[in-house]
């Protein structure tokens, strides 16, 4: 039989139903592939790159599997970043909303210990989270894992290059050798290997090839003097005007000077570093993901498990030294059927790494001399929205309708003038168009929400 929809699967009715309330209907290839054995208790090694909706591979699996009345934790998901971290976690919420007492915790590094340790207390069904700081849990007794049958390693290539290695085997070592383990990831390594023959038993491998993709990102290639790098990128972005852009580095200190040049030529930019402050962090994801900020600058390292579906444009300021990671950058662009551009300057010193990445894939990158762009300091856009962050979220029972009603009725703003909101546990994210910032600053200032002042600021 063809696996090709939800209701063709045979699982909890309540999951059907709660997955029905989000429009979601047909399967993924990838989930079409995994999906049948994951849920007959195969071990699986699934390959597909972001956005492919890997997620409800091991959601569907877990909570088909979860004993509400068993209250110890049953499922572990490790990822390689809180933010993808708390995107898992809120899926598996969704999907558990029709069953009801499925107990989901996220667990951190970034966040105050404090709390979790009050959660844990009374045993999660679910653990999502970052290895580190699980790890961290494990050795201090916190959480018992002995009861685990279901284990996921969420973009573990990621996961990997981030030295995440020794931290599994501490987490994994008091597990029951019968539990099930998904591993999936954007790109199949050595250690991905290595891992998988150390932890999975007899595993059925899916794989989606990224072939899918290509048609819909442009590639294009410039050729630079290490010494005109960063004047090349500001006439890629005046000459293109992407509505956005991701600009990767190879290094760290990359990050920081092209942020500088770019601020002070007049672009909207900030860069992600990994030594960045949590609190830091979520802010320029938060402006970036609303539209207010145009230009994202990162290590591969800073952007790994960022879930931003509508970016314009990737461009690699330094051609990366694994051909793999090329084919992660770019992926971050023409997501859920949209088109995309993916840009590389390239000096001389990086042609080879450049030809083992068309190797790779396939298919050359089409070359020009950066001399045939201009930077036109009058072309840069700026963009139309404004993030402003809020001291309230979901633990003072906000919603998104509270947020929209209060700007657009009491505050008066047109609706269209209102962009993407964000609420998260103790905090919350609302992008409003620049002629209104002023109105929307002063109702949070002077008018209450649900019978309280809520501190603003824009970032």
């Amino acid at each position: 039989m063809t696996v090709e929809t939800i209701k063709d699967l045979d699982i909890n009715p309540a999951v059907v139903k709660a997955l029905d309330a989000q429009g979601i209907h047909q399967l993924s290839p990838i989930q079409a592939q995994s999906l049948p054995s994951a849920l007959q208790g195969r071990d699986i090694i699934g390959q597909a790159q972001t956005g492919s909706g890997k997620t409800l591979c091991f959601v569907i699996p877990v909570l088909e599997n979860i004993d509400v009345n068993d209250f110890t934790t049953q499922a572990l998901v490790l990822c390689p970043t809180r933010e993808l971290a708390d995107q898992v976690a809120e899926q598996f919420r969704q999907a558990a909303k029709q069953i009801g007492n499925v107990k989901v915790t996220t667990l951190c590094g970034g966040k105050p210990m404090g709390p979790q340790i009050q959660s844990l207390k009374h045993s999660p069904h679910v653990i999502v989270g970052t290895p580190g700081r699980i790890m961290d849990h494990v050795e201090k007794r916190r959480i018992t894992l002995k009861n685990v049958r279901f284990r996921v390693l969420d973009e573990a290539d990621r996961m990997l290059d981030m030295g995440f290695e020794d931290d599994l085997r501490v987490i994994f070592s008091p597990m029951s050798s019968k539990v099930q383990t998904l591993l999936f990831s954007a790109t199949f390594t050595e250690q991905i290997e290595r891992v998988a023959n150390q932890y999975l038993r007899d595993p059925v491998s899916c794989k989606v090839e990224s072939q899918d993709n290509k048609p819909a990102i442009t590639q294009l290639g410039y050729n630079v003097l290490e010494h005109t790098r960063v004047q090349a990128l500001k006439a890629v972005l005046t000459h293109y005007q992407p509505k956005n852009a991701i600009v990767f580095c190879n290094r760290k200190v990359q990050v920081a000077e092209v942020v500088e040049e770019l601020v002070e030529e007049g672009f909207s930019a900030a860069g992600l570093k990994g030594d960045m402050e949590q609190h830091e962090r979520t802010a320029v994801l938060m402006q970036f993901a609303s539209d207010s900020l145009q230009v994202l600058v990162a290590t591969d390292v800073a952007a790994r498990g960022l879930d931003i579906d509508d970016i314009a444009c990737v461009i690699n300021y330094t051609v990366s030294e694994e051909p793999e990671v090329h084919i992660h950058r770019i992926g971050r662009t023409a997501r859920a059927g949209a088109e995309g551009m993916a840009i590389t300057l390239i000096s001389d010193d990086e042609e080879n790494s450049l030809r083992k990445i068309e190797v790779l894939q396939q298919e050359d990158i089409p070359l020009k001399g950066a001399q045939s762009l201009r930077f036109h300091k009058n072309k840069i856009t700026q963009p139309e929205f404004t993030c402003l962050s809020l001291s309230a979220g979901k633990k003072q029972k906000l919603r998104p309708g509270d947020l929209l009603g209060a700007l657009t009725k009491d505050a008066g703003i047109p609706g269209d003038d209102i962009g993407k909101i964000a609420v998260q546990n103790s905090a919350s994210f609302v992008a409003v168009k620049q002629r209104s910032v002023k109105r929307a600053m002063t109702q949070f200032r002077e008018g209450k929400i649900k019978g309280k002042r809520i501190r603003a600021k824009k970032l």
